[in-house]
């Protein structure tokens, strides 16, 4: 038996929020469904896809093991191209450089294409604070800011928890210029979305884009994509601003070729991505005329020394676990954006940000045990990532913690009644006796509907069946 969830658990609670929304629910879970499909569709027609996966954990692994030299490798080639680079130790630390950039450039707006990464450094209100205005390049990002929502459902499909309907009055209302009788078809969505920011994405000075990977060897950044906002940051602007985490960096070309073959069949069921987007500093007659790459630890540098939590540093950010997952299916971003999951939802968030921020806190600590251990979310990911493993680990650095607290919490208190009580046979059958007798009087029709305190959390989803009078050890013992 796995060891209760600490109390107060911020998951549990935004998680029932979320289950009481059914219409975003069938949203979702009809949406999840179909990644499924297309994603086992094209996985099955790769006949090495096995082979390409066990390449991909290789490639990912090389790359963490050498990460300090790798790094130094980019920093140099990124330098001799004609970029800058900066290094920022937390979000915040990132999101200040940004805007200290931004400033320096003497511009009050920037367009922003979507990247969990951006989400993870808390960009967005970042920049509002700072009075900074951030055009959305993609639809889905818009919706959500249309809608005054902080985290995205999905981390690569923002708006995925809501329909046509929900996105054409949100457009509508609240987006300048758009005309009531427009229609809910995606294609008429997108045109007049297109129609109101063009021109304010034209004249934009300075872009952010959260590259997907950075090779080594030559100082390349990478950005697969499906919509092609991103490469409008990568053509129009005079200065690029390139957040990055410091996993995402491969060795060579050879290691992103194995990279960019998982991804979009992980990610969207696809063969390739739509567009693969590699630049490497700044060229004199083309693109943007400046460039600075932020590269982000926030944390990863602390993962990279837990010898069992660091394989999560392999993830590509496929999301490819999210839709295999019954907790995230049901739940949504929003559940584990409440318990300090920012950006990263589902198994990969679950592991991710207990890991990077500590399981310290209520809030975090809650995030291991939003899964069933049913292990679909390792046998999905493309970089072998053992998610069940990671989670079981940081369940115990979670009980560990608090068995250090000066003030055990309740839950242990009653695991350690129970364990004395356990211990010794009159003292299990007089505990059981005293247990019968008031179990059944709570008990309506053989069955209890709600236990009182800490055993509340047992019948907060099913009924328990009421005890027998004579329980089986008596009978036995008498016969």
């Amino acid at each position: 038996m796995s060891p209760l969830p600490p109390a107060p658990s911020k998951f549990a609670v935004a998680a029932r929020q979320a289950l009481a929304d059914t219409g975003r629910r069938h949203n979702l879970s009809r949406a999840m469904a179909a990644l499924r499909r297309r994603r086992a569709a094209a996985t099955a027609e790769a006949p090495d896809w096995e082979r390409l996966r066990r390449a991909g954990r290789a490639v990912r692994d090389r790359a963490l093991l050498s990460l300090d030299t790798q790094l130094e490798t980019l920093e140099q080639a990124v330098t001799d191209a004609g970029g800058t680079v900066h290094w920022a130790a937390t979000g915040a630390e990132a999101a200040r450089i940004v805007i200290d950039l931004v400033r320096a450039g003497g511009q009050t707006e920037v367009i922003k294409a979507p990247a969990p990464v951006l989400g993870e450094i808390g960009l967005e209100r970042a920049l509002e604070r700072a009075g900074i205005a951030a055009v959305h390049t993609g639809l889905g990002e818009l919706v959500l800011h249309l809608a005054g929502e902080d985290h995205p459902a999905h981390f690569l499909l923002p708006a995925i928890h809501r329909d046509r309907a929900e996105i054409h009055r949100l457009l509508v209302r609240r987006l300048p210029g758009v005309p009531e009788e427009l229609g809910t078809d995606p294609a008429e969505l997108a045109d007049a979305v297109r129609a109101q920011t063009r021109e304010r994405l034209l004249s934009a000075r300075i872009a952010v884009i959260g590259p997907a990977f950075a090779v080594a060897e030559t100082g390349t950044l990478v950005l697969p994509e499906g919509d092609g906002g991103g490469r409008v940051c990568l053509t129009v602007p005079e200065t690029l601003i390139c957040v990055l985490g410091i996993d995402q960096v491969v060795p060579s070309w050879r290691d992103l070729e194995v990279v960019l073959q998982l991804l979009p069949r992980a990610a969207a069921g696809e063969r390739m991505s739509p567009y693969v987007s590699t630049w490497t500093g700044v060229s004199e007659h083309d693109g943007p005329a400046r460039m600075h790459l932020v590269l982000l630890d926030n944390g990863r540098t602390a993962m990279l020394a837990d010898r069992v939590g660091r394989s999560a540093l392999r993830c590509i950010r496929c999301a490819a676990c999210l839709p295999v997952c019954p907790v995230y299916e049901r739940t949504g971003g929003a559940a584990y954006a409440a318990a300090g999951g920012g950006e990263l939802s589902g198994p990969i968030g679950a592991v991710w940000t207990p890991q990077t921020r500590g399981v310290d806190g209520a809030a975090e600590a809650s995030l291991p045990f939003a899964s069933t251990l049913c292990g679909a979310c390792g046998d999905v990911c493309p970089v072998e990532i053992d998610i069940p493993g990671v989670l079981v680990h940081l369940r115990g650095k979670v009980v560990q913690a608090r068995r250090s607290l000066p003030v055990p919490p309740p839950e242990m208190v009653l695991m350690r009644t129970l364990a004395w009580a356990m211990s010794d046979r009159r003292r299990y059958e007089s505990t059981l006796r005293r247990g019968v007798r008031w179990a059944r009087l709570l008990a309506r029709d053989g069955r209890i509907q709600r236990l009182p305190g800490l055993l509340g959390k047992w019948t907060e989803a099913r009924d328990l069946p009421a005890p027998p009078r004579d329980p089986f050890r008596f009978r036995w013992r008498r016969r």
